[in-house]
């Protein structure tokens, strides 16, 4: 299962994240966003837990709870929804005069 990690210092590595979770069973996988241009943290990251039930409760542990000085927001990820979006249309062309 894949969690989504909100609010994270801007000094959370991956592997804070992995001791972080790993009090409550298995990760698989423990990555902290960084923007690609500065390499800098985005704040957030995703855990994954191969146990639904120990993904559910390091949720129900973890949401809220001080990390490193900030109120970590925990749930579940939601899946990716198609890139780019929906993106407008081309507006009307008033008083233009083609």
């Amino acid at each position: 299962m894949n969690i989504y990690v909100g609010n994270l210092p801007f000094g959370a590595a991956d592997d804070d994240l992995q001791q972080l979770f790993a009090a409550h069973g298995d990760v698989t996988s423990a990555n902290v966003i960084k923007d690609r241009f500065s390499g800098e943290s985005r704040g957030f990251g995703f855990v994954e837990m191969p146990s639904r039930d120990d993904a559910m409760a390091a949720i129900e542990a973890l949401n809220g709870t001080d990390f490193k000085g900030r109120a970590i927001t925990v749930n579940e990820a939601k899946p990716k929804g198609p890139k780019g979006g929906g993106g407008g249309g081309g507006g009307g062309g008033r008083g233009r005069r083609y």
